[in-house]
């Protein structure tokens, strides 16, 4: 069995510290998007090293919330909040490893969700009902990997353009031209607080929203078939806003700030989750074809270098700790979050936050199972 020992290490910690991830602070049972971006992690490992009980924790952890006639607990679909999607990944490969109905009939729910979901006047979802009219760039990770898997799974592959146009509507709307990044939303009414009352968009670039961008388009055109029209464009934009990322990458430490462009102003950090999201993004490109060696490779070495020289700690047990996690950030709502860079700033920054620690071990299995040379360097962090 080949060892990927940096995220492998990280696995085993996690696995360690939370037995059960719904079991966390702050989680309490929640039905939480936070967990499938720990498990896909976990399901890229297992499909690296066969190691079964990466196979076990993803089915332990989402047999708490799938009950055997399919519904799932906590979730509510009248919320129509698109986060609630996210964990819905997983289900493609318990269904596939078990052939059990409970898994196809939990997706089958979540889909119909996204059947009658709000959407914008051409098309996009809206990122929750209680935010309407809105795209978060957040919004395409939870659910366009899910909605293209499901819909090549279990329909045939009929209506994958509806999942590329919520990419294409995104880019369209929160795309900055003068940098090439993304606004972390836009309000199509023109009516949020938070936003330009001109534009619609929010007034800063936010790194975790970035990263879940590009996460969602590197795992979208891992699933989208090449001969479909639109994979050129995704293919297009997953480029060019790594690009406008690589524009931006901390030229001492290889990783990215919590406000993207604002690396020298006071009170800005360099963030993990969005590191590591951005990291992932570049070395999946990379193994799908996507993204040239010859251009991203450099980019990477050192942006898989920083996550683990500015991030990782060891414990006294060995564990390994990822500090500098953003905990939340968002706009609008009860907290009247306005979007400014003091707003980005002034969030709780925690160690080992699940998108965070989900985020780190994805982009390491990515690039461990590129560079193993790498990854044995990397055994010390």
């Amino acid at each position: 069995m080949q060892t990927f020992n940096t995220a492998q290490r990280m696995a085993e910690s996690i696995m360690a510290r939370t037995p059960k991830l719904y079991e966390g602070k702050g989680y309490e049972g929640k039905w939480s998007y936070d967990y499938g971006v720990v498990l896909k992690g976990f399901e890229l490992l297992w499909k690296q090293t066969g190691d079964r009980r990466y196979w076990e924790y993803i089915r332990d952890n989402m047999d708490h919330f799938i009950q055997e006639d399919g519904s799932i607990r906590g979730y509510r679909p009248e919320e129509y909040n698109i986060d609630h999607i996210n964990n819905g990944k997983l289900l493609f490969t318990l269904y596939r490893e078990t052939g059990e109905e409970k898994y196809k009939q939990a997706a089958g729910l979540l889909r119909s969700q996204l059947a009658s979901h709000p959407r914008t006047s051409e098309g996009a979802f809206w990122h929750k009902e209680i935010y309407p009219y809105q795209i978060w760039l957040d919004g395409l990770y939870m659910g366009s990997p899910f909605y293209l898997e499901y819909l090549l799974t279990f329909e045939g592959g009929a209506g994958l353009d509806d999942v590329t146009k919520q990419f294409k509507l995104c880019e369209l709307h929160t795309k900055d031209e003068a940098t090439g990044l993304l606004y972390h939303a836009w309000d199509e009414k023109k009516a949020q607080p938070w936003c330009d009352p001109a534009t619609g968009l929010s007034p800063n670039f936010w790194g975790r929203s970035l990263g879940w961008f590009v996460m969602a388009l590197a795992d979208s055109l891992e699933l989208l078939p090449g001969s479909h029209p639109d994979y050129p464009e995704l293919k297009r934009i997953l480029t060019d806003t790594l690009r406008a990322l690589r524009s931006y990458q901390d030229p001492g430490s290889g990783v990215w700030y919590q406000v993207v462009n604002e690396g020298g102003r006071k009170g800005n950090y360099l963030e993990a989750s969005a590191s590591s999201m951005i990291t992932y993004a570049i070395a999946k490109g990379l193994r799908l074809g996507v993204l040239a060696p010859q251009e991203w490779q450099d980019s990477l070495d050192r942006a898989y270098r920083g996550l683990l020289e500015e991030f990782v700690l060891e414990t006294k047990e060995g564990w390994l700790n990822l500090n500098k996690n953003c905990q939340v950030a968002g706009l609008g709502g009860a907290d009247r979050r306005d979007g400014t860079y003091a707003y980005y700033i002034s969030e709780p920054i925690i160690t080992n936050d699940q998108k965070g620690l989900g985020a780190f071990l994805q982009a390491c299995g990515e690039y461990e199972a590129r560079v193993p040379a790498a990854a044995a360097k990397g055994e010390q962090p």
